[in-house]
């Protein structure tokens, strides 16, 4: 519904009745360490060292370690890529970074091997945990003589039956809307450091003691090239003629270990100042980490677990080398145990990135156009862009049905996407280097200058070497290169006339008229038209309006300003801008949204301003808002996946972290039945029971005629007592307070609870 020019809904509007929507163009991001950023990436990356030496060795032999670690070198090169690359600030993501270098068709294309890689990358690790899982079932089994050993199908049911189960559970979490945890990914990285740092040890013990060999030397000789190797150039006498193409086909199957490489580029935006310099820093530490822990887990594996049995362990090569190590059988099983759950939590974290990817990279191809709005409807209940998770989940599920649980098949099919992401992001940093030239913060070494023409040589090589892997894997990986050429073609079909309907779609854009975006690089009271004091009502779900709707019912025109805001959640998505186009943040969702608002204002007789902002953190990105529109009150919808408890809580962790400043609000938290929650955002006094007033008052009272004639104030009492628990904990008794007060607070709850 429109608001018309008398319409006291529309008195945000600047004299021709549309109304205004302020479009703040800085993001109110929430920023992490880079060892933090470090943590997101390698739950992403390390994740491949569970599978990519076995998958190597199974097609190149024994020498695979080497090229892996030629790989894991080589990643660092390519690493400096996407750290130009989001020093270029190309407004509007890998898309439009990619069509502005190399046109809507290629961009298109990039964008159909990356989500390829994505939903690839769900699948292969949900099934890599499996197989470990089912790995270590079989070692039980036969250690405690239960059973006999695991056939390779039971091991293969177990691992796509785990990769489902971990698919559905993620689905739901991003269905609701659980958003990644820094915390989390730190926590499984101190895990995995625990496990790497123990795994190296021993390994070192156990092939020092053995007086193992190192792997043979990646000379040509030793390449063992099966015909599952060499794919449609089986039966050719290229490879064998050209050492250089044997050596191609050995890093194209290596390749693997590189994968997550775009993680970086999708925790750039939240990385703290210095960006750059940070960004780095976390670009070393993936460096280094992946390195030694992706590279030594495949020499130790050719150098400990015998030749005679190793084969049986190439989709489950750490749980192989765990039971190989030297040592008593039941601390290699303890240990074995130990890989499994570590494997199984980063494994798993790397399901749910490939979720959070793709949904990212999907939602940022809708935004730019490419994609129609209907695949950003929100859902009813929980406000997240469900349509698109639902598409990516049932074809992540599609795709482990038709593996069978096979890592292999798996792996083929994700190295395809791995490579040509790699390689159309180095081609699109490369041709920008010309087409938008001039200083950058960060180049990709090695350029020389000749009579002013730069001559990117490190670049250059480095994209020249992801496409010459990338093309010897289309003959080298016939059922890769047919699957993903399909998935990429087909997708990119579905880009192509999705983006001919959204431009040629004259409704959108009638929709999208009705409003006057004014864009803003601050959000301010001068720039909403809203008076100091306002009452500030984020809405993100126009299925749930009802606390907006309170809102007005209560105020009277004229009295406080009220403002609605929508906070445009910036997902993880390879786009590392900081600054956005109004049409990355107002689209025809949007649009509804607030029509909706307008329309519960104009039956009411009120008038609203609206404002929209983006943020990596709804809590921190409204309270952000709040502080910038110096609110006084901030009312929300009740959660439809938190208590609202829990809710306050997580608000008030937010508030913790605004920094030295911090505006105090009220916050009110409404629920669908009409009840009410009203909080404090800052230090303030507590509201005491009559209880605790009558408590505070009888000991005033005793203490007072003990004192007398000293006088004693009701106040006194109370920091009297607050200082006496500061004093506990300052003398190391702090565990015996926390138990005394949680018994106090059960104690509390067991009061509140009807008698039966």
């Amino acid at each position: 519904m429109n608001s018309t020019p008398n319409s006291p809904a529309a008195a945000g509007s600047r004299g021709n009745g549309i109304p205004r929507v302020i479009v703040a163009t800085t993001a109110l991001l929430t920023f992490i360490s880079f060892w933090r950023a470090a943590a997101i990436v390698l739950n992403d990356l390390a994740s491949s060292a569970y599978y990519a030496g076995g998958e190597a060795e199974g097609y190149i032999g024994k020498t695979a370690p080497w090229f892996i670690l030629a790989i894991m070198l080589f990643s660092y090169a390519v690493r400096a890529v996407y750290v130009e690359s989001c020093s270029m600030f190309v407004r509007g993501g890998v898309y439009r970074a990619v069509k502005q270098s190399l046109g809507g068709t290629l961009a298109k294309f990039s964008v159909s091997a990356l989500m390829f890689d994505y939903i690839l990358t769900g699948p292969i690790s949900g099934v890599a945990a499996g197989q470990y899982l089912a790995g270590l079932i079989s070692e039980l089994l036969q250690y405690s003589h239960l059973g006999n050993p695991l056939s390779e199908y039971e091991v293969n049911f177990i691992a796509a039956s785990f990769a489902i189960l971990v698919t559905v559970y993620f689905w739901w979490e991003n269905t609701k809307g659980i958003p990644e945890s820094s915390d989390k990914a730190l926590i499984i990285m101190k895990l995995v450091t625990v496990m790497v740092v123990l795994l190296i040890a021993w390994c070192t013990y156990t092939a020092i003691l053995r007086h193992s060999p190192l792997p043979p030397w990646p000379h040509v000789r030793n390449l063992k090239l099966s015909a599952g190797a060499l794919g449609w150039l089986a039966g050719s006498p290229l490879p064998h003629m050209f050492g250089i193409i044997a050596i191609f086909i050995g890093l194209g199957h290596s390749v693997l270990a590189m994968s997550g490489e775009e993680s970086l580029a999708q925790v750039y935006r939240e990385i703290e100042h210095p960006k750059l310099p940070n960004l780095k820093k976390a670009g070393l530490v993936i460096f280094i980490y992946s390195l030694v822990f992706t590279s030594l887990v495949s020499f130790f594996a050719v150098m400990i677990i015998p030749d005679t049995v190793r084969q049986s362990y190439l989709e489950n090569l750490i749980g192989g080398l765990a039971m190989s190590l030297h040592g008593p059988l039941i601390v290699r099983l303890v240990f074995h145990a130990f890989v499994v759950v570590v494997g199984t939590l980063i494994l798993a974290g790397a399901v749910n990135t490939a979720i959070v990817g793709s949904n990212g990279v999907l939602n940022r191809v809708s935004e730019d156009g490419v994609l129609s709005a209907w695949f950003r409807q929100p859902h009813p209940r929980f406000g997240t862009s469900y349509r698109i998770i639902n598409i990516i989940v049932a074809l992540q599920i599609l795709t482990i049905f038709i593996s069978r649980g096979d890592v292999t098949f798996l792996a083929n099919l994700y190295a395809f996407g791995v490579i040509w992401s790699f390689t159309m992001n180095g081609l699109a940093v490369l041709v920008l280097r010309y087409t938008r030239p001039g200083q950058r913060e960060f180049q990709v070494p090695f350029n020389f200058h000749i009579r002013g023409v730069q001559i990117p040589v490190g670049l250059g090589l480095i994209t020249l070497t992801l496409f010459l892997i990338a093309v010897t894997n289309l003959f080298t990986k016939p059922v890769a290169t047919m699957a993903g050429g399909a998935f990429s073609v087909l997708l990119f079909v579905v880009f192509t006339i999705s983006e001919r309907r959204t431009h040629s779609g004259g409704s959108s854009q009638m929709e999208m008229d009705q409003f006057n975006l004014e864009l803003e690089s601050e959000l301010t009271p001068e720039a909403v038209g809203a008076r100091p004091g306002n009452i500030l009502v984020p809405v993100s779900n126009h299925f749930n309006l009802y606390h907006l709707g309170n809102v007005l019912d209560r105020i009277k025109p004229g009295r406080r300003d009220v403002v609605v805001l929508h906070v445009r959640l910036l997902r993880r998505s390879a786009s590392g801008e900081n600054e956005l186009d109004a049409d990355q943040l107002f689209g025809s969702i949007e649009q509804h949204l607030f029509s909706q608002a307008l329309s519960m204002a104009e039956k009411r007789g009120k008038s609203i301003r609206l404002a929209v902002v983006a943020s990596n953190d709804l809590w921190e990105g409204i309270l952000r808002a709040g502080a910038s529109l110096q609110s006084s009150t901030i009312v929300i919808g009740r959660s439809a996946k938190d208590t609202t408890e829990e809710q306050a809580r997580q608000i008030g962790d937010a508030w913790e972290k605004l920094g030295d400043i911090k505006p105090q609000f009220n916050l009110e938290i409404h629920l669908p039945n009409g009840d009410k929650i009203y909080k404090v955002l800052g230090p303030h006094a507590p509201n005491l029971t009559a209880n605790e007033v009558n408590l505070l008052h009888r000991l005033w009272l005793r203490f007072s005629d003990v004192l007398a004639p000293q006088e004693l104030h009701h106040h006194d009492v109370v920091h009297f007592a607050l200082e006496e628990v500061q004093k506990e904990i300052e003398e190391g008794q702090e565990e015996a307070v926390v138990k005394r007060l949680r018994a106090h607070i059960e104690a509390n709850q067991q009061k509140k609870k009807p008698s039966s």
